[in-house]
């Protein structure tokens, strides 16, 4: 990695190639303990009796609520889909259900606002040729030993498209992440066939305006990361994870970054904000 955060001409290529790209080291051991410990006192303030709102990327359309939608502009606790026993209560600690914190970190909690809009991922974004990003959702992930769910194939620009489309996800692993608990796994080169389908907002809620593609399993390469390393996601990259069926944890802090400067937010996206984000910075060039 170049100083600051910007990428050299290999790494570029290798993201233009691959779509996705490992910076190993990104965070710092004190960026991550202050963002752990943070959340750590969240989740211990959360009233988990408020709310039993469950993220899916399964079924979304049957779990969403306005707790989900206003969750954009806030920091709001989405419990795993394996957390509830048949009687409805916790089967667990609520420090060991929830599936992830969103979607609003980075603006409100300060530990995750210095990470997020720090001078490296202002440089990361300028390397990639974004002229004024935009920070549109942050959140903190689990994947909880033993019920860690699954995240089903997806592409990014599926949830947060713009026109034409420009989202980036930022993945950093606060903890080891390997195949046993659930790492990321991604389709090399998928992000240069197109966006498959696209994840629509209206009057009725939240749907898919198509079917998911079938893929071969086979295709797919495991990205295994040592805490502190970040993954470098393109909008249109197939990528998953599976569940977490170890006896460790798998933290993750992410960020879905889009460019504003000659594109267009769509109003379908499920994410409708009432004040405009500042840009991470605004490009002279």
């Amino acid at each position: 990695m170049g100083v600051g955060g910007n990428l050299t001409p290999d790494q570029l290529q290798f993201f233009n190639s691959q779509g996705y790209i490992v910076i190993e080291s990104f965070a710092s051991s004190d960026d991550i303990d202050a963002m752990m410990k943070r959340m750590e006192q969240i989740l211990d303030e959360f009233d988990c009796s408020s709310t039993a709102s469950i993220f899916s990327t399964k079924n979304q359309q049957k779990r969403t609520d306005d707790y989900f939608y206003e969750s954009v502009e806030k920091v709001s606790c989405f419990f795993e889909e394996k957390a509830f026993g048949d009687d409805g209560k916790l089967k667990q600690p609520k420090q060991l259900s929830i599936n992830k914190v969103g979607h609003a970190l980075h603006e409100l909690e300060p530990a995750f606002k210095k990470f997020s809009c720090s001078e490296k991922i202002s440089s990361l974004m300028s390397s990639l040729g974004y002229k004024r990003p935009v920070i549109m959702q942050s959140m903190y992930i689990f994947k909880q030993p033993g019920i860690g769910g699954e995240v089903v194939p997806h592409q990014d620009n599926s949830f947060l498209y713009t026109e034409p489309p420009t989202c980036t996800g930022l993945w950093l692993a606060l903890e080891n992440a390997n195949i046993t608990n659930g790492c990321l796994w991604a389709i090399p080169g998928s992000h240069k066939n197109g966006l498959v389908r696209r994840f629509l907002r209206d009057e009725n809620g939240v749907k898919f305006d198509r079917p998911s593609p079938s893929y071969d399993q086979k295709d797919f390469v495991p990205i295994e990361v040592k805490a502190g390393s970040l993954v470098v996601i393109h909008g249109d990259l197939i990528h998953q994870s599976f569940e977490n069926q170890s006896p460790k944890s798998r933290h993750a802090y992410s960020l879905h970054i889009v460019d504003t400067d000659g594109c267009t937010w769509a109003p379908e996206n499920w994410i409708r904000l009432k004040v405009e984000p500042e840009p991470l910075y605004v490009s002279q060039c």
